[in-house]
Order: structure tokens, then C-alpha cells, then sequence
């Protein structure tokens, strides 16, 4: 049988057994140095090299939170401005309706002043003929009035006509009116449909 010695010492010459047992030694031929102190020299680099890892996480952690800071700052100044806008752009709608109330009421307000001022013009205009009543109906407008002839009824509506306020001009009817004795005298009743403005 043959016996190793895997502790590397040399076997004690005496017979006797428990003899001092010597420690494996690591010298190595290439004068590394102990393994122990490559573990160590290893240990000592890969800290310094987290402890690098940990520190460029860390300033990238802290620029992160400045950069952040900022930008929540800058948010709610932007949300500020938002909301002033919308406020003033609440207003300007407000306003915008406001002013357009006050032009339909106007436009409304004048409309019939300017549609009876027109067709005065025109009757002033149109011989022998007077109006009883005038209707504004909205798309429409009667005219009913008295004329010293058929011929002074279409002088009317043909000075109506001229004046492009109308689309169409129709005479419902013209008769003549038998409580006039001295003189011959029509009533007429006309529908204008307005041109559209």
C-alpha cells in the first residue's frame, strides 16, 4: 500500500502518533504572493469598484431629484399660466357673446326701421298711391294700400322691385273700392318675400 502524504510535511521519524501536524503552506513558485492576499487584493478591488458604482448612482440619483425639482417647479408654473389663460379665455368668450347680443339687438332694432324707412321712399317715390298698413311678417312683409290706379299699383311694385330689398313682389288683389264717389280708387293688398342679407 502506498501512502500520500497530502499535508506536505515530512512524516515524523518517531513512532509516536499525534505528533505536531504542520498547516499546507500556498507559496506558489511565480512569487504572487499568498492567496489570501490575492483574495483580499481581489476583495479590495471589486469594493473600490462598487463603492465607484455606488457613488455614480448616487450623484445620478441626486442630479435626477435636482432635475426633477425643477421640472415639478416649472409644472406648476405652467399650470399657473394655464389656468390664467383659461380664466381669460373664459372671459373673452363671455365677452364675445356679450357683443354679439348687443349687434343682433341692434341689427334687430334697426332692421324694421330701415325696411319702413325704404319702402316710405319708394310709396314717396310712386305717384298717387298711400299705404294703410304695413306687417312685417319675417320672411315676408303685406303691404296693404290705396292707389288712383292699377297703373300706380304696378309703378309700385316695379319701384319695389328696384330696390333689390325683395325677391319676389305678388299682388293678391286690387279692387276697386265703391265708397269713393268722386274719384276711382284701388285698394290693393301686396306680399314682398325678402331677399336674403
Amino acid at each position: 500500500m502506498i501512502r500520500i502524504n497530502l499535508l506536505g510535511a515530512p512524516k515524523p521519524k518517531s513512532g509516536k502518533k499525534g505528533a505536531a501536524v504542520s498547516m499546507p503552506s500556498f507559496e506558489s513558485g511565480g512569487g504572487g504572493g499568498s492567496p489570501m492576499l490575492q483574495v483580499a487584493a481581489v476583495l479590495v478591488v471589486f469594493g473600490l469598484f462598487n463603492a465607484g458604482y455606488w457613488y455614480r448612482l448616487d450623484s445620478e440619483k441626486k442630479s435626477i431629484a435636482v432635475k426633477m425639482r425643477v421640472a415639478e417647479q416649472k409644472n406648476r408654473e405652467l399650470a399657473d399660466i394655464k389656468a390664467r389663460y383659461l380664466e381669460r379665455q373664459r372671459q373673452a368668450d363671455a365677452y364675445k357673446r356679450r357683443v354679439d347680443v348687443i349687434d343682433n339687438l341692434r341689427n334687430n332694432q334697426t332692421g324694421p326701421v330701415n325696411l319702413l324707412a325704404m319702402i316710405g321712399e319708394t310709396v314717396n317715390g310712386t305717384e298717387a298711391v298711400w299705404l294703410n298698413s304695413l306687417q312685417d311678417q319675417g320672411a315676408n312683409v303685406a303691404i296693404d294700400g290705396m292707389a288712383l290706379s292699377n297703373d300706380a299699383v304696378a309703378n309700385l311694385i316695379s319701384n319695389l322691385q328696384k330696390t333689390g330689398a325683395f325677391r319676389t313682389i305678388e299682388i293678391k288683389e286690387s279692387i276697386q273700392d265703391e265708397q269713393i264717389k268722386d274719384m276711382q280708387a284701388f285698394q290693393f293688398t301686396l306680399t314682398c318675400e325678402k331677399a336674403k342679407s
